[in-house]
């Protein structure tokens, strides 16, 4: 599969389009309609092409993108690439993605986590935030947790919704990983009332801070 072409890439994805997938998809923000389950084994087939990765990026299509994504080595990309990447990525899924598989293990993840995290667009301020709750469970080292809970104490109400979604997973992540913090960043949850009313399935824990630190820490308790 060495020798794939974009064209050839575009005519399969075409093909795999299906109206019900679509239709879920297009549910969650995301304008594609290809299932992801199909979309995965193509790239498993297609194995890793960093030069074919960039060309389906371009073709500015969401299935491309995501299959880009997948099939492209995530630390070959500079800082000022991934940048334009993430400002352009408009699409949930495809934003989510690039953030969760490419920006998360690229050597400037840091740097661009610090680059994003006060953009005023709410879109690059989300992955910064984002990046930033990864470094709260992974590498807490040197940041501001009481300045975090601060800053998402002030904003977090009143932001937009993907920008307010990733501040509360970090407000989330420091009430379960730092008990020294844990009090306040439940009483934050519970005065803020951000995501309170969200409709959870059985069996899934709430995004409601209170509750989902809560129970984080009980099942670490239990294990």
């Amino acid at each position: 599969m060495a020798e794939t072409t974009v064209a050839e890439v575009m005519t399969e994805l075409a093909a795999l389009e299906d109206p019900r997938a679509r239709e879920v998809n297009e549910r969650h923000g995301d304008d594609h309609g290809v299932n992801l389950a199909k979309l995965r084994a193509l790239a498993k087939r297609l194995k890793i092409q960093q030069e074919l990765a960039r060309e389906l990026w371009g073709t500015k299509d969401t299935a491309a993108r995501l299959l880009a994504i997948l099939i492209c080595r995530p630390k070959a990309f500079e800082r000022n690439e991934l940048d334009g990447m993430l400002r352009e990525a408009r699409i949930p899924k495809v934003h989510d993605w690039l953030v969760n598989y490419v920006v998360k293990k690229n050597p400037h993840a840091d740097e661009l986590r610090s680059a994003w995290f006060g953009d005023p667009d709410p879109v690059v301020a989300s992955a910064g935030w984002a990046l930033t709750s990864e470094r709260v469970v992974k590498e807490p080292e040197g940041l501001d947790l009481s300045g975090l809970l601060d800053i998402i104490e002030a904003d977090m109400r009143n932001a937009p919704d993907r920008l307010q979604w990733a501040m509360n997973t970090c407000l989330a992540q420091i009430g379960i990983e730092h008990a020294a913090h844990r009090a306040r960043a439940i009483d934050l949850g519970e005065r803020l009332e951000v995501l309170k009313d969200y409709p959870t399935p059985p069996n899934c824990t709430s995004p409601f801070a209170p509750i989902w630190i809560t129970e984080m820490v009980r099942r670490r308790n239990v294990s």
